[in-house]
């Protein structure tokens, strides 16, 4: 199966699974207001953070070998697979226990981190704080699995068994929180289906692939095992900075402010990651490919390749940032919930521009992984995390929410700013010029779009109401996708994915 089919396979189920996980979160978060309290809910989310935290222990393992994955299922090797596959089990086992470790230290920490408890017992605290530290551990005994069936693009087999995963769990915590109003029943209901998820996985996947179950398996050459180990140092710089960076946030609310806060901003970035998840689903789809395409393709039809998946991402995210900043806050205080649970639009702003420079290093990032460039920038999400939470701390007790958000669209641009550079030096041979000129085009016309709906969004939501949103929801995505289409309907880019699309509706006119 081609690249294009296989990832077009890859986003179509994607795009199912986001779905119905939005509409799952929806119902799932609702019904927890509805039941539980702030507090419950900051919980929810802190201990959520603090476990990626402690996923930190995987120290880019997981991309090193899928990296490496990448050739022998390419030549359909299954020797070579099968000796990185115990490689890669051999050492997931060995990080489930380091995360019990730690995770079973920091437990006499928590009533230190969290000084306004709102009545919650410290005993209550540390049995949910076990319970979550159980769900991550576990997924490491199974997680390795995945990797084979990602690096043959059928990325598809994760995603549907999420999604149904995801199913089950919400409709029985729901039932639960209305039958009980336990939070501790809720979090057991969730341990309890992905116990079984986890069963399901290992037993699905020995029969997808029972040469895995071979006793006889080569070791790797030394030369094979030292380039893991290379790309594993260099991307547990990594790790490290995007943790300091991205699962601080709560933590330092948390202490610096009040629990609750951490539930409110919650509302607001999960819907913002469930779209974020949407699009992502398109480029998460396509790094197997990149990884095939790097092996198998000149430098070039790389980087023909990457224009054109950059130029969607910044269309698609630059739609997403522009949407949720003029309509999120009335979705969350009209539609949804009400005025108190009100974030505000400076925050708001931070970290959607923070969102949107987000998606111009997905690619970016990717590409990275496919050609496994790790090494070039190691030191730069160290540096990322240490800047996200000097800023973070500091600005916190100066400007309040929005310091916090401040340090994590600062330290994100640095990014912006280097990986383009070795991106295009290192895979391409290039200046990164024409990137930074492009990407000041993308940013002019996004800026554009907000300013005119501005005023537009002040006259059809004068009032709040489900009609009044869906109107200035459709003219929102009108506005600016036309805008979009006019300024770079010539652009190569554009050309070769207008190509794309109108080839393959063609094909399904025919059919």
């Amino acid at each position: 199966m081609g690249r294009v089919r296989q990832a077009g396979k890859n986003i179509f189920f994607g795009y199912i699974s986001n779905f119905i996980i939005l509409v799952m979160g929806f119902m799932q978060r609702t019904v927890f207001i509805l039941v539980l309290d702030r507090t419950l809910l900051g919980v929810n989310s802190l201990y959520t953070d603090i476990l990626s935290m402690l996923s930190l222990a995987e120290l880019g393992i997981g991309s090193a070998l899928n990296y490496s994955l990448y050739k022998p299922v390419a030549v359909g090797d299954q020797e070579k697979i099968k000796s990185y596959m115990r490689l890669y089990r051999r050492a997931y086992l060995a990080i489930a226990g380091v995360i019990a470790a730690i995770g079973l230290l920091l437990t006499p920490f928590l009533p230190y981190l969290i000084k306004d408890s709102g009545g919650i017992s410290v005993k209550d605290l540390t049995i949910y704080y076990l319970i979550f530290l159980f769900n991550t551990v576990s997924t490491y005994f199974v997680a390795y699995k995945y990797s084979l069936s990602n690096a043959q693009q059928r990325n598809y087999i994760q995603t549907n068994i999420a999604t149904l995963t995801k199913i089950a769990t919400v409709f029985a915590q729901i039932v639960i929180l209305f039958l009980t109003g336990n939070f501790l029943f809720y979090l057991l209901t969730q341990a309890v289906v992905e116990l079984v998820q986890k069963i399901f996985v290992g037993i699905y996947f020995n029969r997808l692939y029972p040469y895995l179950r071979d006793k006889e398996v080569k070791k790797l050459e030394k030369a094979e095992t030292d380039l893991v180990i290379t790309k594993t140092k260099a991307l547990m710089f990594h790790k490290i900075g995007d943790v300091a960076r991205l699962s601080t946030d709560s933590i330092i609310i948390t202490y610096f402010m009040n629990v609750d806060w951490v539930g409110i901003v919650g509302n607001y970035t999960m819907i913002i990651t469930y779209a974020a998840n949407f699009i992502s689903v398109i480029f998460n789809s396509v790094i197997s490919g990149f990884g095939n395409l790097v092996a198998t393709e000149s430098r070039d039809k790389q980087f023909a390749m990457f224009k054109v998946y950059r130029f969607f991402a910044c269309w698609l995210y630059g739609f997403a940032a522009v949407g949720f900043w003029l309509l999120l806050t009335p979705l969350v205080t009209g539609i949804w919930l009400n005025e108190s649970w009100e974030l505000g639009q400076a925050v708001l702003t931070l970290i959607l521009i923070d969102l949107y420079f987000k998606g111009g290093r997905v690619v970016l990032v990717n590409f990275k992984i496919a050609a496994g460039v790790f090494e070039q920038d190691k030191y730069l999400s160290l540096l990322q995390g240490i800047v996200n939470l000097v800023l973070s701390v500091i600005g916190i007790q100066y400007i309040g929410l929005a310091g916090v958000y401040l340090g994590t669209v600062v330290s994100g641009v640095m990014a912006n700013l280097v990986q383009p550079v070795i991106v295009y030096r290192d895979c391409f041979g290039r200046s990164a010029w024409s990137y930074f000129k492009d990407a000041a085009k993308y940013i002019g016309v996004i800026v554009g779009v907000v300013l005119v709906m501005i005023p537009v969004r002040s006259i059809l939501l004068a009032q709040v109401d489900l009609v009044r949103f869906v109107g200035m929801m459709l003219v929102v995505a009108g506005v600016y996708n036309m805008t979009f289409f006019l300024f770079f309907r010539k652009t190569e880019e554009f050309g070769y994915l207008w190509t794309l699309f109108h080839g393959r509706l063609g094909k399904r006119r025919r059919s």
